[in-house]
C-alpha cells in the first residue's frame, strides 16, 4: 500500500474531496493541515513549489490540487455497465437538487462531476439562501452531498470529455477511459475562473497565484496580497483576506460594482488598499510570485507591487467546451434552455450557471436543477 498524505487547510472544499476520494477506495492517508502548521506549510512549499492546497503525496509523487483524473489512474476501478435512465454531469447546486430529483422519480442516475459543489464552494459567506441566516458555501454543499449520499446516488469524480448520442442512447465519454449510457441527460458542469490574460499566469497558478481563496487564504497569514475584481466575490475575498493578510490592495479594472452590503464592509477595513481604473500587466518571481505591476488605464502610469499572493476574482466562464459541437451555445457560450430546461437536443437537459438563465444565483440553480429532472422524468416516460 503506498504512502499517502494530504496537504489541506480547514475551510478547503477540494481538499475535503480528495480526502473523500481515498476514503471511498479504502486508501488510508495521513492529512496535514497547513493553515495551522506553518513548519509543514513551509516543508509543503518545499517539496511541491506550491503556495496552494491541495498538495498529495503518494510515495515519491507529488499531486497539485485535486486531480480527479490523476487519482483515478491510480486508484480507481471505472465503471461501465447497463442503461442508466439519466446521467448528470456536474455536481453544484444544480447537479446536486436535479439527482436528489432523479431519485424521488426512481430513476437510475449518476452523477459526474470534477467538484462536488462547484462555485458555491469558494463563498466564504452566504446570507441569502433560505432557511439560513448565515452559511458558508462549503457548508451549504455538504448538506446537498449528505442528502444525495442518502438517496443512494453514485457520485463519480471524473471528467467528462464527450457525450456521443445514437438512437435515442447517449454515451458518455470520461478522461479515465469508462464510458456510461443513459437514455437522458442533466448538464449542470458549471464554470470556471476566468484568466487574467498575463504573461506567465499558468506559471504561477499554485505559486502565489490563486483562484481559490477559502482553500489558500490561511497561507498568507500576515502577508500581503492582492485581489482582482470589483464585484461581490472580489469584495468578500478582499474584507475576508484583510483578516487574515497584513495588507489588501484591491486591483479594479473601472469602479466598485458590488453590493451595497459588501461596500459597507469594505470601507470599513483599515488594511485594504483600493487601485481603481487598474490592470495587472506583469507578474513578477522566481519560483512563487512575489511582485505585480499594474497599470492605471486613465493616465497609463504604472506602478510595482511587492507582494506574497494574488487572488483573482475577474468572473467565470461557462464549462461548455465538451458539448460545443452538440449543442446550441449562446455568445456567452452558455448553452441555450427554453423555459423547461430543454436544450436544442432531445433528451439532454441543462440547469444552473451554465445556461443562458439571466439569474446566477444558487437559490435559482437548485431549482433549475429540479425542473431539469422532472423534465428528464417526463421525457423517459413517454419514450
Amino acid at each position: 500500500m503506498p504512502q499517502v498524505t494530504v496537504y489541506s487547510t480547514k475551510n478547503c472544499p477540494y481538499c475535503r474531496m480528495a480526502k473523500a476520494f481515498l476514503e471511498k477506495h479504502s486508501i488510508p492517508y495521513t492529512s496535514i493541515d497547513v493553515g495551522e502548521d506553518e513548519e509543514a506549510a513551509k516543508h509543503m512549499i518545499g517539496i511541491s513549489g506550491q503556495r496552494g492546497v491541495p498538495v498529495i503525496t503518494i510515495d515519491d509523487e507529488i499531486i497539485v490540487g485535486f486531480d480527479a483524473q490523476r487519482l483515478n489512474e491510480i486508484f480507481g476501478t471505472g465503471t461501465e455497465g447497463d442503461i442508466l435512465d439519466v446521467v448528470i454531469i456536474g455536481a453544484g447546486p444544480a447537479g446536486l437538487t436535479a439527482a436528489v430529483y432523479c431519485a424521488r422519480k426512481l430513476l437510475t442516475a449518476v452523477v459526474i462531476t470534477e467538484n462536488i459543489g462547484g462555485q458555491a464552494l469558494e463563498s466564504w459567506t452566504i446570507e441569502n439562501y433560505m432557511g439560513y441566516r448565515m452559511i458558508t458555501g462549503d457548508e451549504l454543499m455538504k448538506k446537498f452531498e449528505d442528502q444525495v449520499k442518502e438517496q443512494k446516488i453514485s457520485l463519480e469524480l471524473d471528467h467528462v470529455r464527450e457525450i456521443t448520442p445514437s438512437d435515442g442512447i447517449f454515451t458518455i465519454h470520461t478522461a479515465t477511459d469508462t464510458s456510461y449510457l443513459a437514455r437522458a441527460v442533466i448538464l449542470s458542469p458549471g464554470k470556471q475562473p476566468k484568466k487574467l490574460g498575463v504573461d506567465g499566469e499558468e506559471r504561477f497558478l499554485g505559486r502565489g497565484l490563486s483562484v481559490c481563496s477559502t482553500c489558500d487564504g490561511p497561507l498568507f497569514k500576515n502577508k500581503v496580497v492582492a485581489v482582482v475584481g470589483g464585484g461581490n466575490s472580489a469584495l468578500q475575498t478582499a474584507v475576508e483576506m484583510s483578516k487574515i493578510a497584513r495588507e489588501v490592495h484591491l486591483i479594479v479594472r473601472s469602479t466598485i460594482r458590488a453590493d451595497e452590503v459588501y461596500v459597507k464592509l469594505f470601507e470599513v477595513q483599515k488594511n485594504i488598499i483600493l487601485h481603481s481604473n487598474s490592470v495587472v500587466t506583469v507578474l513578477h518571481g522566481d519560483n512563487l510570485l512575489n511582485a505585480i505591476t499594474i497599470k492605471d488605464r486613465l493616465t497609463s502610469e504604472e506602478s510595482k507591487i511587492t507582494l506574497d499572493g494574488v487572488f483573482a476574482e475577474i468572473g467565470w466562464s461557462p464549462n461548455t467546451d465538451f458539448v460545443s459541437d452538440l449543442l446550441k451555445l449562446n455568445d456567452q457560450k452558455e448553452i441555450i434552455i427554453d423555459i423547461n430546461c430543454h436544450t436544442s437536443v432531445p433528451g439532454i437537459f441543462a440547469a444552473g450557471d451554465v445556461t443562458n438563465i439571466k439569474g446566477k444565483q444558487i437559490i435559482i440553480a437548485a431549482g433549475e436543477g429540479a425542473k431539469a429532472a422532472l423534465e428528464a422524468y417526463e421525457y423517459l416516460v413517454q419514450l
